[in-house]
């Protein structure tokens, strides 16, 4: 089956009053246009469409997300869309779902993105959200594979994820439930992967935490990611991070920190991080498309809570939030190619 693009967009007379853009949380409201590629026939062209669903069709679904930054010009910054695409194709090959091919996916985005400018937030007050979805929309009563796929995009402008914003969030150890187990889907951007946290984060949040932090299912002692994040942890300036094995998201954000600690000159480490590492860190932080980087105050786990930096954003933290957002709103050369301004 061929991937092509059939783009479904809300008519001008439609559209919303001006949004206020300036003063946002996340989630925050959904604008005015979608786009709505379908992977049927390449015969199909720019055409308004309504989407809809049939009774019978297969809900898997699978997302990765990005954003758009608007700079001080004027113009508007995607981040790293070609490593997404890739990032949705590669997890489409896990769901055995048909995937827009890399041009396709950037394309959509940018049509969407434009469409959307004028819910773009000024430099430094948020990001336009930008949620690509892939899910099966074939009539399949049955465990089967989708006859056909819709692939959409809808976006949203945003504040930060946390209700913290830079400022230190807390989180808890989970040590009951697990979000992935080797051999599973916790490494692809499924809706799975949510399924499995809503139950301990929503026990964590009326507890008084940000969020939860998983541990592997095998050993119950290493550390996978937070419900919609990476984390890092930081010991005498060498920064760690959990390796890919499958079990956790490879978050474009993580890789991207990544890159920006080495090119800083801090030695960085992919590899299995313990709780006690974690319980002993001088610093710790998460990445995400979202949150950026977000720097983590204190730790619950097992009855036991420890704190970073009098819970004050840690330096690291703060140096590789600073660089990357800074290169993301094209305010330092982007020596990296991840940018693509429109």
């Amino acid at each position: 089956m061929e991937s092509g693009l059939v783009f479904a967009a809300q008519p001008n007379h439609l559209l919303s009053p001006s949004p206020n853009v300036t003063k946002l949380l996340f989630p925050a409201f959904f604008t005015d246009r979608k786009r709505l590629p379908s992977s049927s026939s390449l015969k199909n062209k720019l055409r308004f469409s309504s989407s809809h669903l049939h009774l019978a069709s297969t809900t898997r679904c699978k997302a990765k997300s990005l954003s758009a930054l608007g700079k001080e010009d004027g113009s508007v910054v995607l981040f790293r869309p070609k490593e997404n695409a890739l990032r949705m194709r590669m997890g489409a090959e896990r769901m055995c779902m048909t995937a827009p091919t890399v041009e396709h996916f950037v394309e959509a985005v940018k049509l969407t993105v434009l469409a959307n400018k004028r819910w773009v937030p000024p430099p430094g007050k948020g990001s336009l959200y930008i949620r690509p979805l892939l899910m099966g929309s074939g009539d399949v009563l049955g465990v089967a594979p989708s006859p056909e796929y819709t692939f959409l995009i809808y976006v949203s402008p945003v504040g930060n994820y946390f209700k913290e914003g830079l400022a230190p969030i807390h989180l808890i150890v989970e040590n009951e439930f697990h979000r992935a187990t080797p051999g599973g889907t916790g490494g692809v951007k499924t809706i799975g992967n949510y399924a499995a946290v809503l139950k301990p984060q929503s026990g964590a949040k009326a507890k008084g935490y940000s969020d939860v932090l998983y541990l592997d299912s095998i050993h119950k002692r290493y550390l996978e990611e937070v419900s919609s994040c990476n984390v890092f942890v930081v010991k005498d300036s060498v920064i760690s991070t959990p390796a890919i094995t499958g079990t956790i998201l490879p978050g474009i954000t993580r890789k991207s920190i990544i890159d920006v600690a080495r090119s800083l000159g801090f030695q960085v480490g992919e590899r299995l991080v313990s709780v006690e590492e974690l319980l002993d860190a001088d610093e710790v932080f998460c990445t995400g498309t979202a949150v950026v980087v977000s720097p983590v105050g204190s730790i619950a786990y097992l009855g036991k809570r420890v704190s970073y930096g009098d819970r004050k954003v840690g330096v690291v933290s703060q140096q590789l939030y600073t660089t990357l957002t800074r290169l993301q709103m094209g305010l330092l050369e982007d020596k990296m190619g991840w940018t693509v301004e429109l």
